[in-house]
């Protein structure tokens, strides 16, 4: 699995899911998204999109996104997040 053609995709998914709004991510608290990309490469790449309860709390979410070619790094995806808070801002950034 080529690592930065793999984080290219996986930045590009996460950047639509920055998109969405606070509330629409919050439906995806507790369910999972996955489905295939091609890479520039040809390689089909999975990707798994979840959103977790950060701190339930103050309500922050926490959008997770892990890529991998099927193969043994399925074991070791390459993986990246986000933290966005009700009020649409991202956390750490």
């Amino acid at each position: 699995m080529n690592d930065q053609e793999a984080r290219r995709a996986l930045h590009e998914i996460l950047n639509r899911y920055r998109l969405r709004t606070y509330a629409e991510l919050a439906m995806l608290v507790g369910n999972q998204e996955t489905f295939e990309v091609p890479g520039e490469s040809g390689a089909n790449y999975q990707i798994e999109i979840q959103a977790v309860w950060e701190d339930k709390t103050r309500k922050i979410i926490r959008v997770l996104g892990a890529i991998d070619d099927g193969g043994v790094r399925a074991f070791m995806p390459v993986c990246d997040d986000f933290l966005i808070t009700p009020d649409g801002e991202f956390v750490g950034e």
